[in-house]
């Protein structure tokens, strides 16, 4: 960032200068190459090259583009990125003009956008790092809070658990809002129960979630336990899609209305089973 801060300004103060113009058509390769013009690596060139000058002690080169008459025809220079193109190679873009000044003004906008979001701070930067601090420690504070949600819902749970021929079943809508919350849940419940098949169903802001979480000795010993292939066919409750592993798989759609007839089909589908 400062390397493109110190040429940014290089190129103003140079176009700041108003350099005239100097221009040779047909000065001799040899000459060229004698008086330091810049010359790309790979180039072709014939016996004799043109070559543009602003300022002999800045820039020469040999060129068969367009120039302006004088650097201050050229009005500002701004970097928009860098990018590396090969190895110790760099590409600049930039603008000029108009352009420049347009883009510029448009940063100023909303600069001053936020600056009125913040009551005009004095540093919008310092501002901006607070926030985004504050947004990280709520965050955390939300986590917390789904987690002792979580584990308080546990025991509730535990008492819904079906016992059906050496297996615990479990399926049911939670009141949760957070993913990884959920599969927290599922996971301490498997490890508790052992044997399980968990079906969980959630709303994750207007988002419906389906998740299956089987014990892998139930996978080893009954290729029909697979949780990828029940969330797939549950998924259609929520007009939606999923898949996963054999013990462990998720599914997204697009109707939280249909979470609870989700949950209904995965009873059918394992107590059919039996």
């Amino acid at each position: 960032a400062e390397e493109v801060a110190k040429i940014e300004q290089i190129v103003n103060t140079k176009i700041r200068q108003n350099i005239a113009l100097e221009e040779n058509r047909n000065m001799p390769i040899a000459e060229a190459k004698a008086a330091g013009a810049m010359m790309l690596f790979g180039e072709k060139y014939g016996e004799t090259v043109r070559v543009i000058t602003f300022d002999r002690s800045f820039s020469s080169e040999l060129c068969g583009g367009t120039h302006v008459d004088a650097t201050g025809e050229i009005g500002v220079f701004k970097i928009l990125s860098e990018t590396g193109i090969a190895a110790g190679v760099r590409r600049i873009e930039a603008i000029t003009a108009e352009k420049a000044q347009t883009y510029i003004e448009k940063e100023l906008s909303e600069l001053n956008d936020i600056r009125g979001l913040f009551k005009n701070p004095v540093n919008v930067a310092r501002q901006v790092t607070d926030l985004q601090d504050e947004n990280k420690a709520l965050k955390k504070q939300i986590e917390q809070l789904m987690s002792e949600q979580a584990g308080a819902l546990k025991e509730t749970l535990k008492k819904q658990v079906e016992h059906l021929d050496g297996i615990n079943f479990l399926a049911a809508a939670l009141p949760l809002e957070d993913a990884k919350a959920i599969k927290d849940l599922a996971y301490q419940l498997e490890n508790e129960l052992t044997n399980a098949i968990i079906v969980f169903g959630a709303n994750l802001g207007g988002k419906p979630q389906l998740m299956v979480v089987i014990s892998q000795n139930l996978t080893e010993l009954n290729v029909k336990y697979h949780a990828g292939n029940i969330v797939r066919e549950l998924a259609k409750a929520i007009q939606g899609g999923g898949g996963g592993q054999a013990f462990f798989a998720t599914a997204g759609g697009k109707d939280a209305s249909g979470i609870e007839n989700a949950i209904v089909k995965a009873r059918e589908m394992i107590i059919g089973e039996q």
